[in-house]
């Protein structure tokens, strides 16, 4: 992965002449300065104890314990455009003090002993595509290590009588594909980190991916998992559903690394389809397209992949990236099908859709990871783009998307604010908005509290599926209320009594003694 964007290098494409033009007479935006050799980022020193980096070597060999320039900025902050601009500018402030590349479960107990003993904090790390400053410790100055997971990268085994298929965390999703796909099964989990993030990512941040509508969340495939904490391994399911007592695993999965390390996932699988039909729908306005996903969620025929652009969006053509601002007017529904789409179709057709056949959803399919490439154009270009989402109950929605909306739009002036819905249930819906505007970082992060307190305010959840990391912890301590933060904190210093797990993530970590 690029150290200074997203993915590969070789498929960032330019932004067309137009696109440039109408950011700069719209928005004033013009060419920033090109980002620092990787040689340049400035580092803090990396002051691990050299009795601890020792004992690291000795937990997982020396040759997995790396504390070289170019790894301690690859593993520096995830892939927001708040890091990206960072890191770009030369600002590696935040890198760890050393990478360390345990092997196994026992090899991760050790590392966390060690830690531990030495003060030493500890930031799981996979694919590094966290947007809400997940694998960001509140440690800084180089007395945190990034416990990298690629090593951790096997498919354990397969239970095809149960559908049950055990997997590291360390896997990347294509590779996880890859294996289980040579036993003809699939996860079907492809989010937009979907190239990069890892299992264990997708767990510790409770993830959902493009076909949600139909495989569910990636919570929803979790059956069991083993987890190394510095108090010792839990050890979680053993049966689909229990009623023996509150479920430990709902505990570990949106955790974010702060109880613990996810070391063996066992995850629900399902066969390969024989084929997965895209095509596209128009309504007139989102408030009907809205109402048509309703109705389908509700009618029990949600198709695989579901997903509706507000009219903005529509108009931008952002449900087909490598094809920006070929849009259309009125608002354009993906839907994907592995089954009989005649249910569905009849849904939406009744709803006052318009099919306008398959084209559409092959486009959409064809660049369905493109946005975050996209987004490196942008920033290139010299205009911040993010994006935030939230989810609410069917009948609060219009509600949550209006007040994102005035708050960005009071916020930043005149920025481009897109939208669309593509996590659908029978009680209600996620909004996930794109933000392009020609202020800078500090008017972004400003901004960025603002909606956050909008959300809150206007009853949504802080995150569907980008989970809370730092840059969500006070609206999510405000959605769980005080005695809910107690909980959670009761619970950290249980499993965590040193505070070294991924600290500042999640809920605000106490003070900590200087390591």
């Amino acid at each position: 992965m690029l150290w200074s964007g997203w993915g590969d290098p070789a498929k960032a494409r330019e932004l067309p002449d137009q696109i440039r033009r109408l950011l700069h007479d719209l928005m004033g935006v013009s060419a920033p300065a090109p980002a620092v050799a990787i040689d340049e980022v400035k580092l803090p020193p990396a002051p691990l104890p050299g009795v601890a980096l020792a004992e690291l070597r000795e937990a997982v060999g020396a040759a997995h314990v790396r504390d070289d320039h170019e790894a301690r900025v690859r593993h520096t902050r995830g892939k927001s455009t708040p890091d990206l601009l960072r890191i770009r500018a030369g600002d590696g402030s935040d890198a760890p003090g050393a990478v360390v590349l345990p092997g196994s479960h026992e090899e991760v107990l050790r590392v966390l002993e060690v830690c531990g003993r030495h003060g030493v904090a500890v930031v799981p790390f996979g694919g590094g595509t966290s947007v809400v400053g997940g694998v960001t410790s509140d440690v800084t100055g180089g007395g945190v290590i990034a416990l990298d997971l690629a090593r951790l990268d096997r498919l354990v085994s397969v239970d095809t009588e149960s559908m049950v298929a055990e997997l590291e965390p360390g896997l990347r999703a294509p590779d996880a594909e890859r294996l289980l796909g040579e036993h003809g099964l699939t996860l079907g989990h492809f989010p937009q980190s979907y190239e990069y993030a890892t299992l264990g990512g997708f767990a510790a941040a409770r993830s959902s991916g493009q076909a949600s509508a139909g495989y569910g969340r990636f919570d929803d495939m979790v059956v069991g998992m083993t987890v190394a904490t510095p108090a010792g391994t839990l050890d979680l399911g053993r049966a689909p559903k229990s009623g023996a007592g509150p479920d430990l695993r709902q505990l570990v999965l949106g955790s974010e690394g702060a109880f613990g390390v996810i070391t063996s996932l066992r995850l629900r699988v399902r066969r390969i389809p024989a084929e997965t039909v895209y095509e596209g729908w128009r309504f007139e306005s989102f408030a009907a397209g809205s109402a048509a996903m309703r109705a389908l969620a509700q009618a029990g025929s949600l198709p695989t992949v579901l997903r509706l652009s507000d009219e903005t969006e529509t108009m931008i053509g952002l449900a087909k990236p490598e094809a920006i601002g070929s849009g259309d007017a009125g608002c354009l529904l993906i839907a994907g099908h592995e089954k009989d789409r005649q249910p569905a179709a009849a849904v939406l057709a009744q709803a006052g859709g318009t099919y306008l056949g398959a084209e559409p959803g092959q486009a959409w399919a064809h660049g369905r990871f493109a946005a975050p490439y996209l987004r490196d154009s942008l920033l290139a270009a010299g205009a911040t783009v993010e994006t935030l989402e939230t989810a609410t109950f069917w009948a609060n929605l219009p509600r949550l998307y209006d007040a994102v909306r005035l708050a960005l739009l009071g916020a930043l002036g005149t920025p481009l604010v897109m939208c669309h819905i593509s996590h659908v249930y029978e009680t209600g819906a996620s909004l996930y908005f794109t933000v392009v505007t020609g202020h800078g970082l500090a008017a972004w992060e400003s901004a960025k509290r603002e909606v956050n307190a909008a959300i809150v305010a206007a009853g949504g959840t802080i995150s569907h599926h980008h989970g809370v990391g730092r840059d969500h912890r006070e609206a999510y301590a405000e959605e769980i209320g005080p005695l809910g933060v107690e909980i959670l904190r009761a619970v950290k210093e249980r499993l965590d009594p040193a505070g070294i797990m991924n600290p500042g993530v999640l809920i605000p970590s106490p003070p900590r003694p200087a390591g």
